[in-house]
């Protein structure tokens, strides 16, 4: 069986009735779920699987139930042999691929999300910050029209070749996402409660770093590419720091993504709640095998895929 490089999903993934039928096949996905709401002191279960979207889209919520969904769909991989390649997650999603790597227990990773989801709602209850996805520009034009706007907004999201996410100040992202559709260009605002991954984080970044500066992380057993790099990550020495450091820098996913092409990837499968990363792939490279994980009939297609390219 080829070994794809598996991939994790960031925030705004999440949906109502993510992962119940990978719970309801895989015993080790249905304790994934349970080993959540032991220690984030709700029913994460019912959250995912019963949960109405606006109870949903709250970052205190949505984060632990994409990172479970996302583990859910990683037991049951590997329920069926399924080992990988490399891992990478964009944002939210370098949690899930820093337990599939062995870097972080379960344990570990639902304690580390549940300090950064309140954190960070902490902290965007506070600004008034927004997030837009740019479709059909390029990044250097992006740049020069969020430099000429009045205000803060900054690209953030580096995606694919032909998509960037900005996120700023809500009236200088709007007048961002204004001239950029005007320029030709299609601006999606995102369903985000805060400007992730910009400087308006930056009270988040601090307190997240002292509720997780004594977690242990081990060195992981598999490649891990990362968001803030661009690439592959080799120095796992202050992980507290790199997380921390990571909630308000950019993502460097289509970085990323050339950076695992270059490493000999040609398979990558997304794990989790929705298809977001799979079609960023498929955006950035032709002739690549690109499938999601999230149920009973992608798990069949993928396992299907990947047994036919061996």
């Amino acid at each position: 069986m080829t070994k794809p490089v598996f991939l994790f999903a960031g925030q705004g993934s999440q949906y109502s009735g993510m992962g119940k039928e990978l719970a309801e096949l895989f015993p080790a996905a249905k304790q994934v779920y349970e080993c959540g709401s032991d220690l984030l002191g709700f029913d994460l279960a019912a959250a995912c699987f019963e949960g109405e979207e606006s109870f949903l889209a709250q970052t205190k919520v949505s984060q632990p139930a994409i990172f479970a969904t996302s583990l859910a769909a990683l037991e049951a991989v590997r329920a069926n042999g399924v080992e990988c390649m490399a891992v990478a997650g964009h944002s939210l999603g370098e949690y899930a691929a820093m337990v599939a790597s062995g870097m972080l227990t379960m344990e570990q990773g639902f304690t580390v999300i549940r300090h950064r989801a309140a954190a960070m709602q902490a902290c965007a209850e506070k600004q008034d910050g927004a997030m837009y996805a740019i479709v059909g520009s390029d990044k250097d034009t992006i740049l020069k029209t969020c430099e000429e706007v009045e205000g803060y907004v900054t690209p953030v999201n580096f995606n694919c070749p032909t998509q960037t996410a900005i996120a700023g100040e809500s009236a200088a992202a709007a007048a961002a996402a204004e001239k950029l559709a005007a320029l030709g260009a299609r601006a999606i605002k995102l369903n985000v409660s805060a400007a992730f991954h910009s400087k308006l984080m930056e009270p988040a970044a601090e307190e997240f770093l002292a509720a997780i500066k004594d977690v242990k992380f081990a060195e992981p057993t598999v490649p891990f590419y990362s968001n803030t790099l661009g690439g592959r990550m080799t120095d796992f020495s202050d992980m507290p720091g790199y997380l921390s450091r990571h909630l308000a820098s950019p993502v460097y996913f289509v970085d990323e993504l050339n950076a695992l092409a270059a490493d000999g990837a040609t398979a990558y499968v997304e794990l989790g709640p929705g298809r977001v990363l799979t079609g960023l792939v498929k955006k950035t490279f032709k002739g690549v095998t690109a499938l999601n994980v999230e149920n009973e009939k992608t798990l069949q297609k993928a396992l299907e895929t990947l047994n036919a390219a061996e």
